[in-house]
């Protein structure tokens, strides 16, 4: 569970409320927020297939769940792996592969126990990534799109307000309720453009590439392994992903 994420949308929302203190009543207004909210899954509706907007609030938790291995630990399994190699052959990993749990990994491992090609198993891992990159692409801009549409929903409903106002001047009774109407769908809008939707589309984007790189070590590592180089070579070779401070080698 990724705990950042949490104590961020806490926060942001926290200090709205704090900023608004007994007030909070003023800024709850139904037709606004029928406004804002329906009027920007209408516009989901048309912009993705409803099978994609009916993923939205599965893509948004992946932000708050995520795990994911540290580059370090699969790079210390990687040379554990190249030592078996050197010591008893490729073939020695079959009883390994169902310890491990990403299954990037374990494909790869497969592959190259199974005896194919080294290129067929980097194209095959290649096209892999690729397809993990589109999916993330695709669950970041539904949230970047709902992030856009929402302002958007919200500024028409500051025109409807506004109208309403305008044709009511002669009642003064109801130029509060319209300027709510035009005010509070801005401010909502931008609640869930602003706090929710675009921080959470640039969250996604961020542990795509972390997944990526994560899978070109793997990549990287089961090419060595296939190739018999030394674990001491492997090794260097993958810690290279890694920033300076994070590199420290396994036979030091």
């Amino acid at each position: 569970m990724d705990i950042a994420t949490l104590i961020g949308l806490v926060l942001a929302f926290g200090l709205v409320v704090f900023a608004i203190g007994s007030g909070i009543s003023s800024f709850i207004d139904p037709p606004s927020a029928m406004i804002v909210i329906g009027g920007t899954i209408g516009v989901m509706l048309v912009s993705y297939p409803l099978g994609d907007v009916l993923k939205i609030i599965g893509v948004a938790m992946k932000t708050i769940i995520y795990k994911l291995p540290a580059p370090k630990d699969v790079i210390a399994q990687l040379v554990e792996f190249s030592q078996v190699v050197r010591k008893e052959g490729i073939l020695a990993l079959e009883s390994k592969v169902g310890e491990v749990d990403n299954p990037f990994m374990a494909k790869g491992l497969q592959m190259a126990i199974d005896g194919q090609e080294p290129n067929e198993i980097e194209d095959i891992l290649y096209m892999e990534m690729e397809k993990l990159k589109d999916r993330h692409g695709k669950g970041a801009d539904l949230l970047t799109q709902m992030g856009t549409m929402a302002p958007a929903m919200g500024m028409i409903g500051t025109l409807v307000g506004l109208v309403l106002m305008l044709q009511n001047m002669s009642d003064p009774s109801s130029i509060g309720p319209s300027m709510a109407v035009a005010l509070l769908t801005t401010f909502y809008g931008a609640l869930i453009a602003n706090i929710m939707a675009l921080p959470m589309a640039a969250k996604l984007k961020s542990r795509s590439k972390d997944e990526l790189l994560l899978h070109e070590i793997i990549l990287t590592g089961i090419q060595s392994l296939v190739a018999g180089e030394n674990p001491r070579v492997m090794e260097q070779k993958l810690l290279g992903f890694l920033p300076p401070k994070e590199r420290q080698s396994s036979f030091d």
